[in-house]
Parts: structure tokens; sequence; C-alpha cells
């Protein structure tokens, strides 16, 4: 068998898996949003408070951490930390697909980066209060980028 066939069946039988057993190690996954559409939008209004924790916990990240969030940052492109940062918390906290080229600079970035840079983001003042329940929705996030990233069906125009 070559490669291809090792990987086509490889994914057929885990999407088939994953159709037949949902909530494999997970309780009562529920799909509904973390939150809702029109509230993610207000997410980054900051008190002089929140404004204040996020700088002092900023300040106090390790010079190595720091300098790896930056290269994490880095390897997903200039417009892929903002625009598809974005984009990624909304799909986490709201259900709304980020689109191919999103999951293109989230697979292209590693799955070390992604989950740290989640990890960061949800130690924001603004959303350390959801941290406790986006675990299930990250690693959900990160598995359908890099199936689509992935899939044989895909373009082989894009290089990761």
């Amino acid at each position: 068998m070559d490669t291809k066939t090792i990987f086509m069946t490889f994914f057929i039988i885990n999407t088939l898996v994953s159709c037949v057993y949902p909530c494999l190690g997970q309780e009562d996954v529920d799909d509904k949003p973390l939150v809702n559409p029109g509230e993610f939008d207000t997410l980054d209004a900051l008190s002089p408070a929140s404004q204040e924790y996020n700088i002092y916990m900023l300040e106090n990240l390790p010079p190595k951490y720091k300098t790896y969030l930056g290269a994490c940052a880095d390897k997903m492109g200039p417009s892929g930390i903002s625009e598809c940062n974005e984009d990624v918390l909304r799909e986490i906290l709201t259900n709304k697909p980020v689109s191919r080229e999103c999951c293109l600079m989230v697979v292209r970035a590693g799955k070390e980066c992604y989950m740290e840079i989640r990890k960061f983001m949800f130690r924001l003042y603004q959303l350390k209060r959801l941290a406790s329940q986006v675990s299930f929705k990250t690693i959900e996030v990160w598995n359908r980028c890099s199936a689509e990233v992935e899939s044989p069906s895909s373009s082989h125009d894009h290089v990761i």
C-alpha cells in the first residue's frame, strides 16, 4: 500500500469512528455556543481594572514565554495573528467556523503553538471566565482545521 492509500484508510476510519462515537471521552458535550454571537463583539471592551490586570499579567510572563508566543505568532504570518486569531476565538466561543485560509495559518503554526496561543488568550481578563469551558472546543477547532488542510481533496497549491 502506498502512503496516500494508508492515509485515506486512516482518515475514513477516523471519520466513521467519530460519527459513531461523537463523544468519546466527553460527557454530554454540548454544541451550544459559549457566548451569543452578539456578545462576542463586546468581549474586547475593557475597564481600567481589566486593562491593569492584563498589563500586570503580560509584564509578569517569563521573557522566554513571551518570545515563544511571538515566534508562534510569526509562524501564522502577518495577518494570521490578528484576523485569524479573532476568527479562531469566534469559532471556539460561537461555533462559527473559520475559513480554510485561517485553517492553513493555524496548521502552519503547528499544534503546540496553536494550543499555547489559545491558553494565553484565555488568561486575558475578558476571556478568563471561559477558560475552564474551552478545552474541548480548542482541540475540536485544531482537529477540524488539521483535517481540512491535510484532506486529499484540498488544493495542493497552498504550501504549509
